[in-house]
């Protein structure tokens, strides 16, 4: 028993904080279950049928979506040459700066969008005195749909390029020096040898930083909410919900809109099948890329 004694505590905590509130929200979605009211009556999946008739649902998806591909793509290629730079021989100073990428992750979400959200602003922000002194007009970040997704991007590309560069690196250190010093003596220069040598040899781990950034990026919450605002505005994503994520939408209607539990708990679970599906289409896609000769 001793193994299974090793093990236990795991599938305890799991079972307790994970499967268990997994399972009870899945019971509570197919109730109209509010904490405004004593009793709880069932109605099956209807609050599944509400959600898909909801175009503030599919608003939210689309929106999450939108600022998940803006997000993720430039991040994981950023963190990849990061990586690749700080990997290299001649690098001084490794140690501080694998230290200098690791400290945004360590800033405080609210610290980085409250900053974010000034160098953003319409009429004192810093980019929009840049673009002005480029001859462009000023942007309304906030205001747009594109605008609005490109600003919540940037503090998700901030915060979080330097912590998967590390990852990344952890993962380069593992290939063999002399491949590099053969390519080397070939004449391949730095972004060849990225290509030809580090990429193939850290495929596995590049699959798994992917599939890690999927999920964070459908699960957004803090950067829209304060990016708002804080407010109600930053609940509903902007005044015209330009940026409301499928997380601010659940939030709106489980602790902002009558405490409808019920309907926040059908919205997790479709959450958890868009993750799903895309976790599943970024394995099968990664697995076709790993076949290619």
């Amino acid at each position: 028993m001793s193994p299974y004694l090793y093990i236990a505590p795991f599938f305890v905590l799991f079972g307790v904080f994970g499967l268990f509130p997994l399972g009870y929200t899945a019971y509570v979605s197919l109730f109209d279950w509010s904490l405004l009211r004593d009793e709880h009556s069932y109605v099956g999946f209807q609050n599944y049928a509400e959600l898909f008739k909801d175009p503030y649902f599919w608003n939210a998806l689309g929106n999450t979506v939108s600022i998940l591909i803006l997000s993720t793509v430039p991040q994981l290629v950023l963190a990849l040459v990061l990586a690749h730079l700080v990997n290299r021989p001649f690098i001084r100073g490794a140690a501080a700066w694998r230290l200098g990428l690791l400290l945004p992750n360590l800033t405080s979400v609210v610290a980085v969008v409250v900053i974010f959200s000034q160098l953003f602003g319409r009429d004192f922000g810093l980019i929009n005195a840049g673009l002005e002194a480029l001859g462009l007009g000023r942007i309304a970040w906030q205001e747009g749909t594109a605008s609005s997704h490109v600003a919540i991007s940037v503090m998700i590309i901030w915060r979080w390029t330097g912590y998967n560069a590390l990852i990344f690196l952890a993962a380069m250190q593992a290939v063999p020096k002399e491949l590099y010093e053969s390519a080397t003596l070939d004449g391949a220069t730095s972004g060849q040898q990225l290509r030809s040598i580090t990429i193939p040899a850290i495929r596995p781990t590049i699959i798994f930083v992917v599939i890690v950034s999927t999920i964070y990026g459908l699960q957004i919450f803090a950067e829209p909410q304060l990016f708002g605002g804080g407010g109600p505005n930053g609940i509903t994503g902007g005044s015209d919900r330009q940026f409301q994520t499928l997380t601010l939408y659940l939030y709106e209607h489980g602790f902002n809109k009558g405490f409808d539990f019920g309907y926040a708990s059908a919205t997790a679970w479709v959450m958890f099948g868009v993750i799903v599906l895309f976790a599943i289409g970024n394995f099968v896609l990664s697995k076709r890329i790993r076949g290619v000769k």
